[in-house]
């Protein structure tokens, strides 16, 4: 019973939000450019009163309607499939008829001559309107709210398939680092078994987000492990002050592009380099940035196959979870391979 109703959430479409502006504006708008076509059309009455009335009244209808709307929609949202579409644009219809009713009634009573039709006609005429127009509204709300809620899906499904992605390759990079350890200092082995088992957590975590301190101790971690391997070949410098701990972020963001600092600029030289790390934060974004000596030798480039695909996912990802405001650039240039991320702190 219970999956049954899961499911069917799963597979429902959510109704739009008219308590925003940008439904309110469309609603407003819609109900403009109704009556200005009615003012035009062939056999109207023209007359800037007439138009002022019409345009004021439409005006506050679509304020009533998307005000009662947005109060019932957590009631509407409770209904089976497509119900809760429908069940809105009756209660537009209905709540259209008993208004007009209620003004063409007062109009009539107070002889004020706002309506010239009489009380059935203009009620007949605006909830005739009403139903069409929303119907039509409605209608197209219901194909971009699928469509976007089939976008998200497929993205969220490529940004597991991303972490699927770069799971295995972290995983076994490490055991690597375990097997040539073991050979040489049982004592450092342990201890990165140790530093292994929380990476892995880490790592195989179904929670697809975390905080930047999370991901800075992951970082750590990872550098503790790499520097009993490769020994003082691997020099780290960190330039982090006072970082925003708290901050919301993807799990696995900056350990794939340190771990391609390590790897392609670090581990090829004889004589090693340096990995910087910064981390900086304002009130409206916050700044990371890894960067590593570049090896004489040519070594495969970031963006290829092999272990070059962690940039690609983290750029991947940063664009899934935060679209044109995050961003990534990559700077090669005087000996150093920089990878700065920069994320919004604010949600979209």
């Amino acid at each position: 019973m219970n999956r049954d109703h899961r499911d069917r959430d799963d597979t429902r479409v959510p109704l739009p939000d008219l308590c925003s502006m940008q439904g309110l504006f469309a609603l407003v708008l819609v109900a403009g450019i109704t009556i200005t076509v009615m003012q035009l059309a062939p056999g109207a009455r023209p007359g800037w009163r007439a138009f002022s009335v019409g345009m004021l009244f439409a005006v506050w209808l679509s304020v009533v309607l998307a005000a009662s709307v947005c109060m019932l929609r957590p009631w509407f949202e409770r209904l089976p499939s497509t119900l809760p579409y429908f069940a809105v644009w009756s209660w537009m219809v209905a709540m259209t008829v008993l208004l007009s009713a209620s003004i063409g009634w007062i109009d009539h009573a107070l002889q004020l001559g706002l309506t010239h039709q009489t009380t059935s006609r203009f009620t007949l005429i605006n909830g005739t309107l009403v139903a069409l127009i929303a119907a039509a509204l409605l209608r197209y709300f219901y194909v971009l709210m699928q469509w976007r809620a089939r976008l998200a899906a497929v993205s969220r499904a490529q940004v597991q398939a991303l972490q699927a992605r770069i799971r295995p390759h972290f995983l076994f990079n490490s055991m690597n680092t375990v097997a040539a350890l073991v050979r040489v200092d049982p004592a450092a082995a342990e201890r990165t078994v140790e530093d292994l088992a929380d990476l892995f957590r880490a790592a195989l975590a179904s929670d697809s987000e975390g905080t930047l301190g999370e991901e800075l101790d992951l970082v750590d971690r990872y550098l503790d492990i790499e520097q009993r391997r490769l020994g003082d070949r691997l020099r780290v410098q960190r330039d982090i002050v006072d970082p925003p701990t708290d901050f919301t972020l993807p799990r696995l963001l900056l350990q794939p592009l340190v771990e391609n600092a390590v790897r392609h600029g670090i581990q090829p030289s004889r004589e090693g380099g340096t990995v910087r790390i910064a981390v900086s934060a304002d009130a409206h974004e916050v700044r990371m940035a890894i960067d590593n000596s570049v090896p004489r030798e040519p070594v495969t480039t970031l963006d290829e196959d092999g272990h070059g695909h962690g940039l690609h996912s983290v750029r991947q990802r940063i664009a899934y979870h935060y679209g044109e405001r995050g961003r990534l650039m990559v700077e090669d240039a005087d000996g150093r391979y920089t990878v700065r991320v920069i994320l919004p702190r604010s949600p979209a």
